[in-house]
């Protein structure tokens, strides 16, 4: 049998009635049972407030921030680099240590237990590139140990463009070949020694914004589940920023997971994005990779889109911000940009109490309680359980 197969059919097993009955039953809070619900992105909120509100138990959250490197084109790239991001580190962890009645640091599966039985929310620190990695293979990449004792728990490999570890989504080559080839770069060399360097240390490993072949390459490397936190399906929006179905599948068959995020031009090309768009996002990941590797992500702030919050969540307006940018990815031909998009969210969803709002839709569509219990944050907290110990 082969080795992806033997390792789906064992995570099934554990999900069926293993890792998860020896974790015992979830904890009743005092306003009575509630189904636990974990969302694979968002941010540390400015208002603490909306911990409680948004009634998450735990979250990956993004700490990480870029710095503008000037190119030797006379252009800008903004980088997750070291400087910005251990400073960035830093800040959040103080954050957390300040506020122990509200965030729980976490550190490993177990935590998102204990958050629970104190009513308190657990963040799972990651950061959004591995750019901020800038040590040789030489010295043992101890950068990662520093972020690490710093409370990292994920790293993303890139964000939408190639480094030296991994190719990214939006990679593309010359204008003359038609700009194809750049969208599937391979898992370099240094990328393998990275993915073993985060296996040894137990940080999760994200290929989020990965470009296709070097998710595959990273799913065949790692020894532990890998997770794309936060993205989309290419078979219903085919765009360079949404997978395709073999990228699922190989996710799926690491024990890992696919979290649906809330980036509406990317979750349908309709005119009008509603709830339905992002169920059907759902169940296609289930269809692909099994109920076990179904997740639900955000990619915004707890409250949601800020922009579009302050529009009332008028696409038509909100959209404007978006366009420069899909418009110089359009003329380099990347997949998908040639779609003008017409929303950035899902009204509905754009909204502190998106995960109650999805629930209820998954409950509507037809998904029994267990499959919800999973989607909702039974997935999160199998994987983070099983890959941070």
């Amino acid at each position: 049998m082969p080795l992806q197969l033997k390792r789906r059919q064992l995570i099934k097993a554990l999900a069926a009635g293993g890792l998860l009955s020896q974790l015992g039953p979830l904890p009743a809070l005092a306003s009575g049972n509630k189904r636990l619900y974990v969302d694979g992105l968002s941010f540390l909120p400015d208002d603490l407030a909306d911990l409680k509100s948004s009634n998450i138990d735990a979250y990956l959250c993004d700490i990480s921030d870029i710095e503008a490197i000037q190119q030797l084109d006379g252009t800008t790239n903004y980088k997750r680099t070291y400087r910005a991001c251990m400073k960035s580190i830093t800040e959040a962890l103080d954050r957390v240590n300040a506020n122990p009645e509200q965030l729980l640091l976490g550190q490993t599966g177990s935590d998102i237990r204990k958050a629970r039985e104190s009513q308190r929310t657990a963040v799972f620190f990651q950061i959004q590139g591995a750019d901020c990695v800038e040590g040789s293979i030489d010295n043992g990449l101890v950068q990662v140990d520093e972020f690490h004792a710093k409370g990292l728990r994920a790293l993303q490999l890139t964000h939408h463009y190639g480094n030296k570890f991994s190719g990214g989504a939006l990679d593309n080559a010359d204008l003359e070949t038609g700009g194809q080839q750049g969208l599937n770069k391979p898992l370099t060399t240094a990328g393998k020694q990275l993915i073993n360097k985060l296996n040894e240390k137990r940080i999760l490993i994200d290929v989020s914004h990965s470009s296709p072949q070097s998710a595959l390459d990273t799913a065949r490397a790692s020894s532990a589940p890998i997770v794309q936190s936060h993205g989309a399906v290419r078979t219903i929006v085919n765009h360079a920023r949404c997978s395709p179905d073999e990228v699922i599948r190989a996710i799926a068959d690491t024990g890992g997971l696919f979290g649906v995020f809330m980036m509406s031009f990317w979750l349908t090309n309709d005119k009008i994005p509603t709830t339905e768009h992002y169920i059907a996002q759902l169940k296609h990941v289930a269809k692909v990779g099994g109920i076990e590797s179904v997740a639900i992500a955000n990619d915004y702030p707890l409250r949601g889109q800020k922009n579009l919050l302050k529009l009332n969540n008028n696409n038509a307006e909100g959209v404007k911000q978006y366009l420069d940018w899909w418009h110089s990815l359009r003329a380099k031909k990347v997949l998908g940009y040639e779609v003008e998009p017409s929303h950035v969210v899902i009204p509905e969803l754009n909204h502190i109490d998106r995960m109650n709002r999805i629930d209820n839709a998954l409950a509507a569509a037809g998904f029994a309680a267990n499959e919800r219990d999973k989607i909702m944050g039974e997935n999160w907290q199998r994987v983070l359980t099983q890959v941070l110990g």
